[in-house]
């Protein structure tokens, strides 16, 4: 393994072998476009991506946990080889900490959650709603399969772009953060796909998660906009009975920032201001991106765990690397 680089096959041994603190976004390090950093007597990765001038660093590192210190000081002195900074962002809370002791400023950013298949269940009036909208949709003639990408790459491409065209003109396909579909990473996902008298309406990508809550991730989630109520939902319902049948413990549906924000979930040493700034965007900023939405849909489910998840600013909270975070990702 060489400075700056890995291989896919390291990198995804990386995240499959050491999960570092159980971090339920590891698969993400495989999306095209980002690199990883690594070196030859150190087991482990590094996940990034360069905006401007800052790296900009997902999770903390998939490393053994002997080397999880070193690698993250060899990353900042490369990155200072580059005259960079860096950010973290989506730490899990022993990553935060090691950020911390390192001399980050470490504040919550919002949550991950995750749903227990084995508690799991849609009987009861608190899931009333959800069970019409599934049925209303069926109703309407809704068939979901599971699929191979390779054989349907053209109705997600045009489902795709249904789906951004509801954004705006300016809106711009995030990456980065979340997943994708294609690439060499893609053998290990799973694609769920509804259509209504043979059309394509919606589709979720899932994506394996490793660590001491394994399962998989609900992670892309798009649709056609003239679709019926309840599409998503049904998708999600129909690949729940699948992984249930087959033994799979977790649905993970990922991180949404500004949510599950609370005092108890933050590390000394953190910014107050800044924290001030997550709470503010909670409460305001939906326009910068819609976390209610987002977590309406999350809590649908009945989530059994709400894990926090972090920012990491090299030095003081700087709200030029934050903004540095949603330009890896794609948002402007």
């Amino acid at each position: 393994m060489q400075v700056a680089t890995a291989n896919f096959e390291e990198i995804r041994e990386a995240i499959g072998a050491h999960t570092g603190a159980d971090n339920p976004s590891s698969f993400l390090a495989l999306n095209e476009g980002t690199s990883s950093f690594g070196r030859p007597h150190l087991d482990g990765v590094i996940s990034y991506r360069a905006a401007g001038r800052f790296l900009v660093q997902l999770g903390g590192p998939f490393a053994a946990e002997g080397d999880r210190a070193e690698l993250l000081h060899e990353f900042l002195g490369h990155a200072r080889e580059r005259s960079a900074t860096v950010v973290g962002v989506q730490l899990a809370r022993a990553d935060a900490e090691l950020y911390a002791r390192n001399g980050f400023t470490v504040n919550q950013v919002g949550a991950s959650y995750a749903v227990d298949l084995e508690r799991f269940t849609l009987r009861g009036t608190r899931f009333m709603q959800l069970r019409n909208k599934i049925s209303r949709s069926f109703r309407a003639g809704l068939q979901v399969t599971e699929v191979d990408l390779a054989g349907h790459a053209e109705a997600v491409a045009e489902i795709d772009a249904a789906w951004l065209g509801t954004k705006g003109e300016a809106a711009r396909p995030l990456e980065f953060l979340v997943g994708q579909t294609g690439g060499r990473a893609q053998a290990e996902r799973r694609l769920f796909l509804g259509s209504i008298e043979g059309r394509p309406i919606g589709y979720i990508s899932y994506a394996p998660v490793f660590g001491s809550r394994q399962g998989w991730m609900h992670d892309l989630s798009r649709r056609v906009p003239e679709g019926p109520p309840g599409v998503m939902e049904a998708i999600n319902s129909t690949a729940i009975e699948v992984f249930r049948t087959e033994g799979v413990r977790w649905l993970h549906f990922g991180f949404t920032p500004f949510t599950g924000l609370a005092e108890e979930h933050e590390l000394p040493g953190r910014s107050s201001a800044f924290q001030w700034f997550m709470h503010w965007l909670w409460e305001n900023g939906e326009a910068v991106y819609p976390a209610r939405t987002q977590l309406s849909y999350k809590e649908k489910w009945a989530p059994h765990a709400v894990l926090p998840e972090y920012v990491a600013f090299q030095g003081r909270a700087d709200l030029g690397a934050f903004a540095h975070i949603f330009r890896a990702a794609n948002a402007f």
